[in-house]
C-alpha cells in the first residue's frame, strides 16, 4: 500500500493512532485537538521558522497534535485538508465551543472592545472559523480573537454559490508559496479557499485537486472549470479567461487562457494536463 506523506501522519517510528493495525510504527500516539490562534500560522516541513511552508491554518481551523517537539514547534495534521507537518506551539490553542460563523470578507480586524476605535489585531482571512459569543450594535464578539464586523461574517452552513467571484476578491493578493490567507497564497491555495467558501471539500495541492470532478474538453470550458498544468492550476472565470495566483505576475491574475497556455509552454513547463469540471458546482 502507497501512502501519501502530505496526508499521511507516520514518521520516524510514530504514528497516529488511526494508523494502527494499517501501517507498522513503533508507538501510536493518540491526537490531541486543537485550533489555530493566530490568523494565519504556517505548516512547515520541519520544525524550524525557516523550513518550507507546505500548507497553512487559518484562525479558528483544527489541527490535531500527534507529537510535542521541541524548539517551539509540534507536529501533527490539520482536519480541514488532511495536510501534515510542523506548527509553532505558539500558534495553537485548545478547541473550545464549535464555530458557528465563517469569516465572509476577503479579510477583516478584529477589536479589543465592542468599538471600531478601539485597537485591532488580525486581519482575519476569507474561510476563517469563528464561534460568536455575543452581538452588540455592528459588532460580533468573537472567542479568542475580539469583536468582528456582523457583517464580514456568515453562518457555517451558508455558502457562497459561486466560487469564481470567491477567487476574483483575492485579485492582486501577492503569490505566497504554501498560502491560503488573503495577504498571500499559491494557485492550489487560490482555488481551495474559493471552493471551500462554496461548501466543497478540496484538497490541497494540484496533483490531488486534478482528481476532482469530470473531464471537459477545453472547447466547452465555463465558469469555475479547472485548468491543470504540471504544478499549476487556475479557475475559469468565462469561456475564455482565468484566474490564478502564479510566479509570473507574483500575484493572482486575470488573463486569456490562450494567452496563458502559450506563455506556459515557452517558458518550458508544457502545455495543460488536465480540464475537470466539479460536479456539484
Amino acid at each position: 500500500m502507497s501512502l501519501d506523506p502530505r496526508l499521511t501522519p507516520l514518521r520516524d517510528g510514530i504514528a497516529a493512532r488511526s494508523l494502527e493495525g494499517e501501517v507498522p510504527a513503533e508507538v501510536y500516539l493518540d491526537p490531541r485537538p486543537m485550533i489555530c490562534a493566530a490568523p494565519a500560522a504556517a505548516i512547515r516541513r520541519t520544525p524550524e521558522a525557516t523550513s518550507e511552508q507546505m500548507d497553512q491554518l487559518l484562525f479558528g481551523e483544527s489541527f490535531d497534535v500527534i507529537e510535542d517537539e521541541a524548539y517551539g514547534f509540534v507536529w501533527g495534521q490539520a482536519r480541514r485538508d488532511g495536510y501534515v507537518g510542523f506548527v509553532e506551539t505558539a500558534a495553537l490553542r485548545p478547541a473550545g465551543a464549535n464555530p458557528t460563523h465563517v469569516v465572509a470578507a476577503l479579510r477583516t480586524y478584529a477589536f479589543e472592545a465592542a468599538s471600531i476605535k478601539s485597537r485591532a489585531g488580525g486581519p482575519y482571512s476569507l474561510g476563517s472559523l469563528v464561534a460568536v459569543e455575543a452581538e452588540e450594535g455592528k459588532l460580533s464578539k468573537v472567542a479568542g480573537a475580539g469583536w468582528m464586523a456582523t457583517s464580514h461574517l456568515r453562518p457555517v452552513g451558508r455558502h457562497e454559490t459561486d466560487p469564481a467571484a470567491v477567487a476574483e476578491r483575492f485579485l492582486g493578493a501577492p503569490y505566497l508559496w504554501g498560502g491560503r490567507e488573503s495577504l498571500g497564497l499559491d494557485c492550489s491555495g487560490l482555488v481551495q479557499q474559493a471552493l471551500f467558501a462554496g461548501g466543497l471539500s478540496c484538497p490541497r495541492d494540484t496533483d490531488q485537486q486534478a482528481q476532482l470532478g469530470e473531464t471537459v474538453e477545453k472547447a466547452n470550458l465555463a465558469r469555475n472549470d479547472l485548468v491543470f498544468w504540471k504544478g499549476h492550476v487556475a479557475m475559469m472565470l468565462d469561456a475564455s479567461r482565468i484566474i490564478h495566483a502564479n510566479a509570473h505576475h507574483m500575484a493572482v491574475a486575470i488573463e486569456p487562457l490562450d494567452e496563458a497556455i502559450a506563455r506556459i509552454a515557452a517558458a518550458g513547463a508544457g502545455g495543460p494536463t488536465a480540464f475537470r469540471r466539479l460536479r456539484r458546482i
